[in-house]
């Protein structure tokens, strides 16, 4: 598990490989990601928009940016953590991705970059 913490956001990321629903012949490898947030701040906020760079060790970088979180655009109070699980395809089986979350201060509208720490995705008998 990775974390990084900023503005008082700690986000933390936890990685999984997926081999039933992946087919390295076909260079296809699927994994999932577990997402933490977590607000330390002393601030309501809500989570508006994500920005993903999603690299491939071909060489390849997909940048994948949009509204909230898996459809969600969840609100968080100080000391509440909200958590979700989402999904990545690479075309070999070694990878990495990291972004931003940009959230908003309900009290005053103001906006805040949080990073979403870097973490790898690597098929476990690659590392053999």
């Amino acid at each position: 598990m990775v974390t990084a913490t900023t503005h008082g956001v700690k986000i933390s990321v936890k990685t999984h490989y997926k081999p039933e629903y992946s087919s390295p012949v076909q260079f296809h490898f699927v994994f999932t990601y577990k997402v933490r947030i977590e607000n330390h701040s002393n601030y309501t906020l809500q989570l508006l928009r994500r920005n993903w760079l999603i690299h491939d060790s071909n060489n390849t970088v997909k940048e994948v940016e949009g509204e909230g979180v898996v459809g969600q655009k969840p609100v968080l109070e100080p000391g509440q953590s909200h958590e979700y699980v989402s999904g990545c395809n690479l075309k070999t089986g070694i990878g990495k991705m990291h972004g931003t979350f940009l959230m908003e201060r309900v009290v005053d509208g103001k906006r805040i970059e949080v990073k979403i720490p870097e973490f790898h995705m690597v098929v476990p008998y690659r590392l053999n």
